[in-house]
Parts: structure tokens; sequence; C-alpha cells
């Protein structure tokens, strides 16, 4: 069996996208599933912004070796889901790589699906929420970007972007590629 593989996508690589892959990664079932980040304009080789790191860490997370990276047209080829940042990130995935336009969403907009679809296995969850995309198109499918901005902006960022996770985690767990269910709080 193919491992599912999920791609998080934001600019720099160093907030939205970092927290989404550490925030998942410890749901997925290794061997089964993977998930990894990059950025479309990357501070290649940083650590992940230390605000958006402590946050992530409020949540359970770790940013522990974390390095930013540049998305190449292999990575998103080579991704089952790709889930972006914001819907004009994910123009510039699609823009570079044409092929994946069935299988890259906004984390928010795919996580908004999870609630619309029906499927029997990963790959036909996808298939069916690039189905019904257009029916959650006129929603707000974004992430603030907090990068060198407020602390109030990476709490929002890292609010949604663990909400978006923690949906698709849950609808994933139905695959036996994610443990079942664990919320968490975002620490005061």
């Amino acid at each position: 069996m193919a491992v599912f593989h999920v791609l998080f996508v934001c600019i720099g690589n160093v907030c939205r996208s970092p927290m989404g892959e550490r925030l998942l990664a410890p749901r997925l079932v290794p061997g089964r599933a993977a998930v990894s980040s990059a950025g479309v304009g990357a501070l290649v080789g940083h650590a992940m912004d230390a605000s958006a790191a402590e946050f992530l860490e409020s949540m359970g997370g770790s940013a522990q070796g974390f390095a930013a990276r540049r998305l190449t047209s292999d990575m998103a080829l080579e991704a089952d889901l790709i889930l972006t940042a914001t819907k004009d990130i994910r123009e510039r995935v699609l823009q570079m790589a044409p092929a994946t336009l069935r299988r890259t969403f906004t984390a928010v907009e795919f996580a908004k699906l999870m609630e619309l679809v029906s499927a029997a296995d990963a790959k036909s969850l996808v298939h069916a929420a690039a189905t019904h995309r257009a029916e959650v198109s006129s929603e707000d499918l974004d992430i603030v970007d907090p990068y060198r901005r407020s602390q109030a902006l990476h709490r929002l960022a890292a609010t949604h972007m663990g909400e978006a996770v923690d949906s698709i985690a849950d609808r994933l767990s139905e695959f036996g590629l994610a443990t079942p269910p664990t919320r968490r709080a975002l620490g005061e």
C-alpha cells in the first residue's frame, strides 16, 4: 500500500505550513501516511518563526529540527494532497504544477469540505472534495500571514490551522491513516 502524502504550503515556510505539518505529523500512522511542508518563497534553511513555534508548542507540537525549504514542482506532483495557507498560494502552486489542480486546496477549504463529502478511502476523499469545491468557494478560506506581525495574528493563524488540521486528521482517521481525534487547546 502506498503512503498517502500531505504537503502544506505557505510563503516563507516558517509560520503556517510548518505549523500544519507539525500538528498533523504526530496524528499520522507511520508507514501509511506522511506530511511535509514547503514555501513558494521559502526562507530556505531557517527555523520556524519564534512566535509561530511558541504557539505550535502550546498546542502540543514541536518545532525542533525544522528547516524551511522551497517548493518544487516535483514536491507538488508527488503529493496526494496539497494544503495551502491561502487561495493566492494555491494559485501559485497550480502555476508551478497545473496537474495538481484536483488535489490542491487551502487548508481551511479542505477542512470545510470534510463536512460535505463522503468517500471509501483517502484518495477518493480528495477527489470528492475537488468535485464539491464550489460549495465553499464564497467563504473565507485563507489563514492570515502572521510573519513579523502581532502575537494576536500569530494566535489567529495558529487557531485556524489547528482547527483545519483537526478536521482533516479526523477524516483521515476513518481510513486508518491517522489516530482518532484528540482535541488540543491553544495555550494562553
